[in-house]
């Protein structure tokens, strides 16, 4: 009584049968120097006003009458859509920046980090993401898909772990159950403490989406499922978990296409290149998508085109590790769905998509030249097109009435965007922006204020990381 905020119990049907309780309250951004909604007429509003409520954007317009719980006043701000991650390994957190893996490529750097990450459990998981997710945060990113396969024996419940941390710090989460089960003594790459029997995978599979997948409109929790790469897997996973998917409606994701060892691997191995050996297993179409996709051949492109295949596009991660430049202007005039991404920290060693969105036009402007995706071409695949491969057209990605209130802004008053501001709709990727935007808005809720995370205690959050970090490392 008398409060500002009234909780009510959603009847929408939540998968894990445990109602969901959603504060009732409004949000109000005032005079919006420029909004580019990324929208189906990419519409750019010029002194507007947002109005959101429940989560969801109720009107866009100039003068709106609407009084609200919060209100922002952006007369100097750029608004945009928040920004969607594609593919992320944050437990990798604790892994960067480790001077023993700097100079190697995809295969030895995953045997040496497995050694590593065969101790994680629960703890590390909790705090490497609400690191990761923070970063995301405060850099524009409001949705992150994260590619989680390392389930070492008896480190509890990692997805769980996971969506508690996403809550507790405020961002929209997509998690995977990941899964493995080649190791070393099987031709795969992992050790043997954290690969399962295609039997194990399954039967948690369909526990973590029963529990935690949610299918309703502006959802904060959706699991998919992602084996790692099919070389640590094997056919009997990567077939049975299509199938299980599908059972389930939920999304098919896993690294392909990286690296010309992963190619030659699967020669050897299989006779095929990858992506025939994925299609064979029935793992295309408009429900699967690919990380990195960097070697695919012409007549594969076509392939993933026709079949509406989408691919998450890892820049920084993929030029880090020397593997190589996808061929995204390809990609796009083809008709490929494509969406931007981190990849994980330890081959990205930082969570900034909007950092990989400057990347992403700075390297295709030196390798394609005039077929090179426009800024705002960036702008969109980084949010559109990323909630599309994520099956999110409906209420992610863009800003228009009815969608999530999901946005960022961003001070144009910056010095280091003096004389920047002329195309709103492409300065992220051409400039760029330096440090954390102004604010982060997730389903209505400030995430971001100032530059700074309001949702947790920054400091304390570095602090307790940090420790947790070492301990790991040290083990």
């Amino acid at each position: 009584r008398g409060a500002k905020h009234v909780l009510f119990v959603s009847n929408w049907p939540v998968s894990s049968g445990i109602a969901r309780c959603f504060a009732v309250s409004t949000l109000l951004i005032r005079n919006i120097r420029t909004l580019v909604s990324c929208d189906d007429h990419n519409t750019v509003y010029e002194n507007v006003d947002l109005y959101a409520e429940d989560g969801f954007i109720r009107a866009i317009g100039k003068n709106l009458p609407q009084q609200a719980d919060k209100v922002i006043d952006a007369r100097h701000m750029l608004c945009y859509p928040g920004l969607v991650n594609t593919h992320h390994h944050l437990y990798q957190i604790f892994s960067r920046n480790l001077p023993e893996v700097q100079n190697m490529e995809l295969f030895d750097w995953l045997r040496a980090l497995y050694e590593i990450w065969k101790n994680l459990d629960e703890d590390v998981i909790r705090l490497s993401t609400l690191t990761g997710l923070g970063e995301l945060m405060k850099h524009g990113c409001t949705t992150c898909f994260d590619h989680h396969y390392v389930f070492p024996a008896g480190a509890g419940d990692l997805i769980g772990a996971q969506f508690a941390a996403a809550d507790e710090i405020g961002a929209r989460m997509y998690a995977s159950r990941g899964s493995m089960d080649l190791s070393k003594k099987d031709g795969g790459l992992p050790p043997d403490s954290v690969v399962q029997t295609v039997d194990e995978i399954l039967s948690d599979s369909a526990r973590i989406i029963e529990r935690y997948h949610d299918k309703s409109f502006g959802a904060m929790h959706r699991v998919a499922l992602a084996p790692c790469s099919p070389f640590s897997v094997s056919a009997d996973l990567l077939r049975e978990s299509a199938v299980l998917a599908r059972q389930y409606g939920v999304r098919l994701h896993t690294h392909l296409c990286e690296t010309k060892d992963e190619e030659a691997f699967m020669l050897a191995r299989e006779g095929v290149r990858p992506l025939e050996y994925m299609e064979n297993l029935g793992w295309t179409g408009d429900d699967v998508w690919f990380a990195h996709g960097i070697h695919f051949n012409d007549e594969e492109l076509r392939v993933l085109a026709k079949t509406r295949t989408g691919v998450a596009h890892c820049p920084i991660s993929n030029m880090k590790l020397s593997s190589g430049i996808a061929r995204i202007p390809e990609m796009l005039s083809l008709g490929v769905p494509v969406g931007l991404a981190v990849d994980g920290s330890a081959s990205n060693d930082g969570s900034s998509l909007m950092e990989e969105l400057r990347v992403s036009y700075l390297l295709h402007r030196l390798n394609s030249s005039k077929a090179a995706p426009s800024g705002y071409e960036l702008l969109k695949m980084a949010t559109r097109g990323s909630a599309a491969i994520l099956g999110r057209s409906d209420d992610i990605g863009s800003l228009a009435v009815g969608k999530c209130c999901d946005l960022f802004l961003i001070d144009s008053r910056r010095l280091e965007l003096v004389g920047a501001c002329f195309d709103s709709k492409s300065v992220l990727a051409t400039v760029g922006v330096r440090g954390a935007v102004d604010y982060t808005v997730v389903q209505g809720r400030v995430t971001v204020e100032q530059g700074h995370l309001v949702t947790v205690d920054e400091e304390s959050l570095a602090r307790e990381a940090e420790e947790k970090c070492r301990a790991y490392l040290n083990r």
